[in-house]
């Protein structure tokens, strides 16, 4: 049962809460937070588990008086996770995502560009900024079926507020330290020492941490200040001027011949190489070269790279039709021996975590909650965040990876899926919270006359 297995994982959260009636609380919003209706504002959510009738400040008061950290709640769920990754090498998708808003007295919130905007003109939007990292289980090595990404981190990036146009010198000169000191990649680089740290004393040395992210992460700042024991792997430019490092006996560090990713393809003399990467539900052969020993004196300084050039994949709109390319990748690892197919299948894998972000929003919600306290703003859509994280696990560990029976009949534009969806996890843990209700009162759950009907007509 899913209900059960879902309850099993968040029970683990109780140590993280000060009190049990805190957790008790968080496990309420939890189950209605995932079988809420409509927009998952906390009203509705109380209105889900049948408290339209309680007092609603001890709802709002777990996130702006409650003293617990919502990363915490990721920790189990990493845990319990490592299960499903056999390999030496373990991935970490990395990338930041907006959530919208549009209330004025929300001191996080802040204008973002627009990613939905046209290539031809940029939008602004009011929103939050986060920075997500989710664990990459290679479900494709036990059966076939793409990876999936659990997120184990969800933490707010907030910009520095600009002063006005009044401000003085000393005001803009402390902006632009801050700005530099609180930047996107600061918080990354802190986010992979916390999460090493955490990975040495629930895993251990016997596995590989890698991160994999896009060419936001793909810096100075990021590359010089890795550390030791984490590796990662990035998109560069195809311009990024690169080099080898000086032969022995030479007085400089670099070799005076540099060239870029883009030279490293149209050069003929290297011969391109051929693997298999599970993508798109299939092994495909991916054609690729490697570089040892690269050196990019204005990103890693002197940090020993690898290079990998994946040639473009070609692709017909119909079986008649041409032949399209695709753009090609370029890719920067820190990891600089072995494990090519591995590190290629990580960043393969890497999508997943755009999966992620359009089931968060799109089906569950994340970020529609009001709350305008600075404490509640952040630990909010964190909490969401770490009940669909745990519902993913739930469904591997009761049902594993495939869609099975107990899952509802897919509609006839959908009979090739072969992994159930967040919405069909939604429905069933909607229809074992309906058919359980002995089981959701020790919770003090009342299931309402909405979720009922709904479960009903699912």
């Amino acid at each position: 049962m899913l209900l059960a297995a879902f309850l099993k994982i968040i029970a683990a959260w109780e140590p993280v809460f000060a009190q049990v009636r805190s957790f008790r609380r968080a496990q309420r919003q939890a189950l209605g937070l995932l079988i809420c209706l409509g927009r998952r504002t906390l009203s509705r959510i109380i209105w889900t588990n049948g408290g339209q009738q309680r007092s609603w400040s001890g709802e709002y008061f777990l996130y702006s008086r409650a003293p617990w950290d919502p990363q915490q709640l990721f920790t189990p769920i990493l845990k319990q996770a490592m299960a499903y990754c056999p390999g030496p090498l373990v991935g970490v998708a990395v990338d930041d995502t907006r959530l919208r808003k549009t209330g004025r007295c929300i001191p996080q919130a802040s204008y973002h560009r627009d990613p939905l905007s046209p290539p031809f003109h940029t939008n602004l939007m009011l929103g939050l900024r986060f920075l997500q990292a989710s664990l990459l289980l290679p479900l494709h090595r036990s059966s076939d079926q793409d990876a999936r990404a659990l997120p184990i981190r969800f933490e707010s990036v907030p910009v520095v507020k600009k002063p006005g146009k009044r401000a003085d010198d000393k005001a803009r000169q402390q902006y632009q330290q801050e700005r530099k000191r609180n930047n996107l990649s600061r918080h990354f680089v802190a986010m992979m020492k916390t999460l090493l740290e955490l990975w040495k004393q629930t895993v251990g040395s016997e596995k590989i941490l890698v991160f994999a992210g896009d060419g936001s992460f793909c810096n100075r700042t990021v590359l010089t200040n890795i550390p030791p024991g984490a590796h990662l792997i990035a998109r560069t430019r195809k311009d990024a001027v690169l080099c080898l490092p000086a032969p022995p006996g030479s007085r400089c560090f670099y070799a005076p011949e540099k060239f870029t990713p883009e030279q490293v393809r149209q050069d003929e003399s290297r011969d391109w190489k051929t693997t298999q990467i599970f993508y798109g539900g299939q092994w495909r052969p991916i054609r690729y070269k490697e570089i040892h020993q690269v050196l990019w004196q204005g990103g890693g300084r002197r940090r020993l790279l690898r290079l990998f050039v994946i040639a473009p994949t070609p692709y017909r709109k119909r079986k008649s039709g041409r032949l399209y390319y695709r753009q090609p990748a370029y890719l920067l690892t820190t990891l600089t021996e072995g494990h090519s197919e591995e590190l290629l299948q990580i960043y393969f894998d890497r999508w997943q975590i755009e999966v992620n972000h359009r089931e968060e929003k799109d089906t569950l919600g994340v970020g529609q909650a009001q709350m305008w306290n600075p404490i509640s703003v952040p630990k909010q859509p964190s909490l969401a965040v770490a009940c669909y994280s745990a519902l993913l696990l739930a469904s591997l560990q009761a049902f594993g990876p495939q869609r099975g029976t107990a899952y509802a009949a897919l509609p006839k534009w959908r009979r090739k899926a072969r992994r159930p969806s967040c919405l069909d996890l939604v429905t069933l843990l909607r229809k074992d919270m309906v058919e359980n209700q002995e089981l959701l009162q020790s919770l003090d759950i009342q299931l309402s006359d909405r979720s009922l009907h709904a479960a009903a007509a699912a």
